[in-house]
């Protein structure tokens, strides 16, 4: 499916992680892989190959375990990408439940 934007995708990207567990998963994964990523810039460059592994890991977990769905970085890895560290940032300052009513309101496009 294309999108013609990032707020497209966005409201495409939630509705791929509507279960509170698939997001808690991702946003371990996304915490984990920048303190990975700032030890490994700091202390030691081998330990950068983990940081995709450890990202990736905790969030596929979520769509194949708990989702039960098939990560969207399989056809747009850049913005699911963003779209990641936005989910984070929503949840790290609490926005995450006003974001999710928000685009409750909205229809979002479905995939088949």
């Amino acid at each position: 499916m294309n999108f013609r934007s990032m707020d497209e995708f966005w409201g495409f990207y939630m509705s791929q992680h509507s279960k509170p567990w698939t997001r808690r998963w991702h946003f371990v994964g996304t915490l984990l892989s920048l303190v990975t990523l700032l030890y490994a810039l700091c202390f030691n460059w081998w330990v950068l190959s983990l940081v995709p592994v450890i990202g990736y890991g905790f969030a596929w977990y979520s769509h194949f375990f708990v989702e039960r769905n098939v990560p969207a970085t399989f056809g747009h890895p850049v913005w699911s990408l963003l779209c990641d560290y936005k989910m984070f940032g929503l949840m790290l300052t609490g926005g995450m439940d006003k974001e999710i009513k928000r685009l409750g309101k909205r229809p979002v496009l479905q995939t088949y």
